[in-house]
């Protein structure tokens, strides 16, 4: 029988702001982790997967726990991006909408940090930040962490191995005294070092069911394909999931450039996403994905680190991942909040042999996708070109009397007709185009 936040400990303020966002059941992790915050002093490490419902597990607590009779900042929350802390950010405001004599504020790097000094001037109970921004502001002497009771770090694995100097600066400036609660969706070597150096000697651990609720409701699937058929292959799945929206991973901000470039050329609603851009293309950009004007996300995995967005139908590895934990967090971007959803990996023949280990080590299956024939992606690729002629804007520049004589040529024939002949041309000269390529690799051969 499901607990309710109530049973939990949580107060009635909270509980009507939940009610409010039609949040009525805790999850796995919010049952096990809210009472210990609650009433337990220890340090706390939440081992829980991407989709759990981390942020009210640690939110939720902290916002009740918060003495607002002090002026003094009493907590960090800090995460690896500026996505993930603006959502926090967004998520412990919203928890917080009947409990407003709690100050927080949003210290993340990518914008203008005058702003958030005068922010820091007024009031502020709770400060959520990234490493980096947060270390920047402490050597200004913009910021007074010296006194703060609770040290949160979400998705922590990720921070201890790119965002690790940050880090480390932070602690140093934080009271040994303070709690700390420590989320991770995975437990590497570095995480371990980390509760070992930084945490006090007595830690509680909390985790939910790590073999099946993190991959629960994801399908892993995997395609093998030819280097030179790599982009028609995701071009013709892309075109089976059109209306749905997906994010797509690549390793670098190069490849996640060129890819972008690619999808965009033939007409597809995408975006990039990537630690290069501006903080103002990476809002944009975020906001277009989650309103709905763009479907495909194309990012890199710190990139995408904390997007939360409902109803994603796929994930997509362009290439492999270079660790486990990546693919975890990969595709735990899917398949949310108890939904469906798919993980497809885009491998070449040599990477066959990654998949055994992936579903050893990660206690998953996977299933091969059937790639679609040579006569399919053909047809899927006119069908590209086709969208293509659909959405150009016409020439406002050609001439009248050279649009009459085009026109001329053509005005025997019904649409149809014109149709047939189009397509057959375009067939005509992709298959000389290919012809030519064949060739040319067969002398490069020789």
């Amino acid at each position: 029988m499901s607990m309710s936040f109530s049973s939990l400990g949580i107060n009635s303020q909270l509980q009507e702001s939940l009610s409010k966002l039609q949040i009525s059941t805790p999850t796995d992790i919010q049952e096990k982790v809210i009472p210990i915050i609650l009433n337990k002093k220890e340090d706390v490490v939440a081992l829980a997967k991407t989709g759990t419902g981390k942020t009210a597990a640690f939110g939720l607590p902290l916002l009740q726990l918060i003495n607002t009779n002090s002026s003094n900042i009493q907590a960090i929350i800090l995460t690896p991006t500026r996505e993930l802390g603006q959502q926090i950010f967004a998520n412990l405001e919203s928890f917080a909408s009947h409990s407003p004599s709690i100050s927080i504020a949003s210290i993340c790097g990518g914008i203008p940090i005058k702003p958030q000094i005068e922010r820091l001037k007024r009031e502020t109970h709770i400060v959520v930040a990234t490493p980096g921004r947060l270390a920047d502001l402490v050597k200004r002497g913009a910021v007074n962490i010296k006194n703060i009771d609770y040290f949160i770090l979400d998705e922590a694995d990720e921070m201890v191995s790119a965002l690790k100097d940050g880090l480390d600066n932070i602690i140093k400036e934080i009271p040994k005294s303070r709690r700390t609660l420590l989320f991770t969706a995975t437990m590497p070597g570095s995480i371990k070092q980390l509760i070992q150096n930084y945490m006090s000697k007595y830690v509680i651990h909390a985790e939910t069911d790590m073999n099946t609720l993190g991959h629960q409701g994801i399908e892993h699937q995997f395609v093998v394909v030819e280097p030179i058929e790599k982009l028609n292959v995701l071009m013709h799945f892309l075109n089976s999931k059109e209306g749905q929206r997906g994010i797509i991973f690549c390793k670098t901000k190069a490849a996640v450039n060129k890819l972008a470039k690619n999808l965009a050329i033939n007409k597809f609603s995408s975006g990039a996403l990537h630690g290069s851009l501006s903080q103002g293309i990476r809002d944009r950009i975020m906001g277009q994905f989650r309103e709905g004007h763009i479907n495909i996300l194309v990012a890199t995995d710190l990139a995408a680190r904390g997007i939360d967005i409902k109803n994603l139908a796929y994930v997509v590895n362009y290439h492999l991942p270079d660790t486990y934990d990546a693919y975890v967090h990969r595709s735990g971007r899917t398949a949310r909040a108890g939904a469906k959803g798919l993980s497809l990996s885009v491998i070449q023949e040599d990477e066959i042999q990654d998949i055994p280990e992936f579903e050893y080590e990660l206690g998953i299956t996977f299933k091969e996708y059937k790639k679609a024939d040579a006569k399919s992606i053909e047809e899927n690729n006119g069908l590209l070109w086709a969208r293509k002629i659909f959405k150009t804007k016409p020439n406002r520049q050609i001439s009248e009397d050279f649009k009459a004589q085009i026109k001329t040529v053509f005005h025997h024939l019904t649409k149809d007709e014109l149709v047939d002949k189009i397509l057959a041309n375009y067939i005509a000269e992709n298959n000389m185009l290919t012809e030519k390529k064949e060739v040319s690799k067969k002398k490069r051969k020789k």
